[in-house]
């Protein structure tokens, strides 16, 4: 019997499909070991990381860091993806992170000058006319949001740099060159982070490791 081209085709992406739902599956299954249920915080609720899939690289920890800036002080080494919590005797927090991809990165001195508990997020007009599909507004603890539970805005003279420091949807991402320009943490990290840094803290991106860590 003689198939028509139409029907061929037709076929062909129905089979097609059928064969990719596997992966699909799959992928998500594999996204899913990343999250170890959910967690309740100030009337929203987000994934927690399951860290038995985190390489202890990247968790929160205390180390020996030797540093010139002052404690208190927020150093980003985004050669390494470390985030450091400067803190007193040669030491400090760090926190593992996603930065900006290629063409997004960037370097400098920077001020906390805006705090928000579940922001919510609002694409730059950049990132729209890279990406139209995205919404316009995402409120603060929907499910697809990828600030996250907590922000930090970063100022330089007044002005809002347009960058944060901020949760991510992605685990898997920490670690990785990644993000439009914005410094991406798990969403436990960034809630501890929150908690230390008062409005007015600085912060200093550096290109390359511009201090001695182990």
């Amino acid at each position: 019997m003689e198939v028509d081209r139409r029907t061929f085709l037709g076929g062909a992406a129905a089979v097609a499909g059928t064969l990719a739902m596997p992966c699909i599956a799959r992928a998500n299954t594999a996204a899913n070991a990343y999250f170890n249920g959910y967690q309740d915080d100030n009337g929203f609720r987000y994934r927690r990381t399951n860290f038995n899939r985190i390489h202890k690289g990247w968790q929160r920890q205390m180390v020996k860091y030797f540093s010139p800036e002052p404690p208190g002080t927020v150093v980003v080494d985004t050669k390494h993806h470390f985030l450091y919590w400067i803190w007193e005797n040669n030491t400090a927090l760090r926190y593992g992170v996603g930065v900006g991809r290629e063409g997004f990165k960037w370097y400098g001195r920077a001020r906390i000058d805006r705090k928000a508990l579940w922001p919510r997020w609002v694409p730059p007009p950049e990132m729209l006319q890279r990406q139209p599909d995205l919404p316009r507004l995402v409120e603060g603890g929907a499910a697809n949001n990828p600030l996250g539970p907590r922000a930090l805005y970063l100022y330089r003279d007044g002005r809002d740099l347009g960058y944060r420091l901020h949760g991510t949807l992605e685990p898997w991402s920490i670690g990785s060159d990644v993000s439009s320009g914005c410094i991406r943490m798990f969403p436990e990290d960034i809630i501890d982070l929150y908690q230390r840094c008062p409005k007015g803290t600085a912060v200093l991106v550096l290109e390359h490791l511009g201090a001695d860590a182990g």
